[in-house]
């Protein structure tokens, strides 16, 4: 029996042609009409011709021509909660300076999803990503309004969503002036400088100990320990330094801990760049997860790629696709070096819309 998800049908116009949309399931097999034009309105065949931005006005909330500290992104959530009551804001743990890692919650239904941004210091670009999202998506409970096509009340009835905009707070202080401490400066200041091939501070990924906390995970640690250990990272440094053992970053740890406190069906971890879909952990592949990555990539214009070798253990992905076999990606947005240009916004939020919502109405069966 065919299942409607969205009904509201809706014109959008692409450079030479127009298309209705209907998003319908059967099953595990979406049939979208004008689909062609649906991942041209989403993905690279409309980049810089898109009739639709990001809604920002001097109402707006959430600034996406400003650089973001964890101070910034502290007052944006503290603001957004205000002006939307519905939202629900927490931490999920504090960093190792003590920093809070605050999370929003969007929704009440019994699909649980977690979103994530800025594991990587000098991809805090992910960071205004996933607030502008929360804050268009909230703005359409208030109006009433669709969420780019999508019935807003049926995804606030129907799923859970949980964000964390920045999972590493001192780092992202680190390379955007916000540390506010000498001491830690200092530090990382003296980290750095066994690695003067990396500069500093735009080269720093790690959370202020020079650990990073995409290679903390419980999922072939040891693996990425030899692989990165041969590259020269065996002590602390700004990127690629496993740590002393599995979850010793605190940042890490609350990850971990949070979901294993939760029970979410889908994850999506947000990094840069490379305009690539990471879908696969080793040998395994749980169910759905290729499909929804294919369509994840149409709707983005992304590709879809197995991740390499390299740096294929040790991530969030990899130890959520191991320990729960649930869909799990890692979106690297945008292209060039990091830390990623403001000016490169627009672009990355457009070509993301359709991830950030599909991945809610792909998991309706």
């Amino acid at each position: 029996m065919k299942r409607l998800i969205v009904w509201q049908k809706k014109r959008w116009e692409s450079k030479d042609k127009k298309c209705d949309l209907l998003f319908w399931k059967t099953g595990t097999e979406h049939k979208i009409k004008g689909m062609k034009c649906f991942a041209s309105r989403f993905g690279s065949g409309m980049r810089g011709k898109m009739d639709y931005l990001p809604q920002e006005n001097e109402d707006s909330i959430v600034r996406t021509d400003v650089e973001y500290t964890s101070q910034r992104n502290a007052d944006t959530i503290e603001k957004l909660a205000e002006r939307y009551p519905f939202l629900f804001t927490g931490s999920i743990g504090s960093s190792v300076m003590g920093r809070q890692i605050p999370y929003i919650q969007i929704g009440n239904g019994d699909r649980e999803l977690f979103y994530n941004a800025s594991f990587h210091a000098n991809e805090w670009i992910t960071t205004p990503v996933l607030l502008k999202f929360a804050e268009e998506y909230a703005e359409c409970l208030r109006t009433g309004a669709p969420l780019y096509g999508v019935d807003a009340e049926f995804l606030f009835r129907n799923f859970r969503l949980v964000m964390v905009p920045m999972v590493n707070p001192d780092g992202v202080d680190v390379v955007n002036g916000g540390l506010k401490s000498e001491t830690y400066e200092k530090n990382a200041a003296e980290i750095a400088a066994a690695y003067p091939d990396i500069p500093f501070p735009s080269g720093w990924k790690a959370n202020i100990e020079g650990v990073d906390l995409n290679l903390q995970f419980p999922a072939g640690w040891e693996e990425a320990k030899a692989v990165k250990a041969a590259q020269g990272f065996t002590s602390p440094a700004p990127r690629d330094y496993v740590g002393s053992a599995p979850l010793t970053a605190p940042e890490s740890r609350a990850v971990y801990d949070f979901t294993k406190n939760n029970n979410f069906e889908l994850i999506l971890a947000y990094h840069t760049q490379g305009e690539v879909i990471y879908w696969k952990y080793r040998d395994y592949e749980p169910p759905r997860s290729y499909e929804i990555a294919n369509y994840f990539g149409m709707v983005s214009g992304y590709t879809v790629e197995e991740t390499p070798e390299a740096s294929g253990n040790a991530g969030y992905k990899d130890w959520f696709i191991q320990e729960y076999n649930r869909p799990g990606y890692t979106i690297e947005a945008g292209l060039g070096n990091n830390p990623l240009p403001l000016n490169q916004f627009n672009r990355i939020y457009l070509d993301n819309t359709g991830i950030l919502i599909s991945a809610m109405t792909l998991l309706i069966t």
